[in-house]
């Protein structure tokens, strides 16, 4: 089955994206896919973002921003899966460590604190060591840190 590419003129294409960029916050990678998807030449591509970043439409170090803090208040990620996921999506270091800056330090460690408790309430496992394991391993999918992680594994499974 061949399905057939609707065409758009640079005005259409524009409009579209410019409505998907105003829906929440997007990364270049994520707008040049969209404008692929679409059937956009390069020049076309290139020539469209450009148009984004003047109109303030498109901006990775608002996106990297709203990005950490979405993903650390609603996920409860930690900082290595958040910095994974921005270097995933091409986001230069320097938004990166921008973006880190969005999450307060004490929230940080309450929030580790707060998961940390939640998670081993619904571990029922019984040997210890299996116990620490489960825990760890759930926070460090999570992206939370290992020297943060072990200290609170000390604390709370003696």
């Amino acid at each position: 089955m061949n399905q057939k590419l609707k065409g758009y003129t640079v005005q259409e294409a524009t409009k579209k994206i410019e409505s998907y960029c105003a829906y929440q916050d997007r990364c270049h990678k994520e707008v040049v896919s969209k404008l692929k998807d679409m059937g956009m030449i390069p020049l076309v591509v290139d020539t469209i973002i450009a148009q984004l970043i003047e109109d303030r439409f498109l901006n990775e170090e608002r996106f990297a921003k709203s990005f950490a803090r979405g993903k650390f208040n609603i996920k409860k990620w930690g900082k290595n899966r958040i910095v994974r996921e921005l270097k995933f999506r091409d986001i230069s270091k320097y938004n990166i460590t921008t973006a880190l800056k969005e999450i307060e330090p004490e929230a940080y460690l309450t929030t580790l604190d707060d998961l940390a408790h939640k998670r081993l309430q619904q571990i029922t496992e019984t040997n210890i060591q299996k116990r620490r394991k489960k825990l760890a391993d759930y926070l460090l999918y999570r992206g939370w840190e290992s020297h943060l992680v072990y200290e609170k594994l000390q604390e709370l499974i003696k």
